[in-house]
């Protein structure tokens, strides 16, 4: 063990064996913006690193959104090469216009590093307080719990790179602390302050307001998202289970008789499956209810018209789904 070890590496260790997580002699490829929780992050796992056997790697992706962003890049270059770790770049072509765009390249770009260096795992250093902000924004936004927790252990991003999350048990100012007390210096993103963006408002105005009513929101926010990723993840195997007993011979038409003996649960989860493989737009609340009406509803009823035009008919024991009827059809709609 180093001289510094801390409480938080034991924590650390203790959740990598508990959760099987990056197992002995993996190949870690460590994503490190230079803030707070990925130096963190670093710290652990090159502490860690002997008693794991891992090979380490540092991965940086610059969004040039900053006037500071090369600067920003060459920090963690020096620091990669200070701490004698193998450093991989990427820089955006274009700069990403949006968050979710941003994401979405980073992700492409730390996947093809690995892909080209090698490396099997792609550690990033989200924490509770990540985890809490991702719910409260899913929430905002209408989704359900599927949305909510949305921030998992670990996933594979393709068949040979997994996506792995160490610190979800962390909450940032535990991070901030670990790298006081280390002397880590933290490089600080001003993007991080403004205020137009909607995660930062969660962050900086959302939460400490939810603090006054409870100190240990952002924990109890995140232990949430962690109840939800279990129920989520039963719910989930349990349509896909129930999927082949219900649907019929063609892909346009589902037995509503046998899936309206199904847990209400299960019946949202198998229409949801059922409509996004025909609707031009992902199937909202209200498009998955309309056809959950449907399942007792008196044969020859139908829907009003969902995405692309497409109506759900109720026809015996089916749920069909079909192009527009005439204004003159004898459906009642619902």
């Amino acid at each position: 063990m180093p001289s510094d070890w801390t409480l938080l590496h034991a924590r650390i260790d203790q959740t990598l064996k508990q959760r099987h997580l990056l197992p002995q002699g993996e190949t870690l490829l460590i994503a490190v913006s230079g803030g707070q929780d990925s130096l963190c992050l670093l710290k652990l796992l090159l502490d860690l690193q002997p008693k794991w056997g891992w090979r380490l790697a540092v991965g940086h992706c610059n969004h040039r959104w900053r006037e500071d962003a090369d600067a920003n890049a060459a920090y963690v270059e020096q620091l990669a090469l200070h701490l004698k770790l193998p450093i991989y770049t990427a820089t955006a072509p274009p700069m990403p216009a949006t968050e979710a765009t941003a994401r979405d390249w980073r992700y492409r770009a730390l996947s093809r590093m690995a892909a080209e260096q090698g490396y099997t795992q792609l550690v990033t250093g989200h924490t509770a307080s990540d985890r809490a902000e991702t719910l409260l924004h899913n929430l905002m936004r209408g989704s359900g719990a599927d949305g909510m927790q949305a921030l998992s252990w670990q996933r594979s991003l393709n068949p040979d790179l997994g996506l792995v999350r160490p610190l979800l048990e962390v909450t940032r100012p535990e991070t901030a602390a670990f790298c006081q007390q280390h002397s880590l210096q933290i490089w600080q993103d001003s993007t991080n302050q403004d205020l137009a963006y909607r995660r930062n408002r969660i962050r900086q105005q959302l939460i400490p307001e939810l603090q006054t009513y409870n100190p240990q929101v952002e924990r109890l926010l995140a232990q949430t998202a962690e109840l939800l990723l279990a129920d989520v993840a039963y719910l989930e195997a349990a349509a896909a289970d129930l999927w082949p007993q219900v649907m019929g011979a063609e892909p346009d038409r589902l037995n509503r008789r046998l899936l309206s003996e199904a847990a209400l649960a299960l019946q949202r989860r198998v229409l949801r499956r059922f409509l996004q493989a025909a609707l031009t737009a992902a199937p909202n609340f209200d498009h998955i209810e309309k056809c959950l009406l449907l399942l007792k509803a008196p044969s020859r009823s139908q829907s009003d018209p969902l995405p692309g035009g497409i109506i759900a008919q109720a026809k015996g024991d089916w749920l069909i789904l079909c192009p527009p009827l005439d204004s003159g059809s004898r459906f009642s709609q619902l």
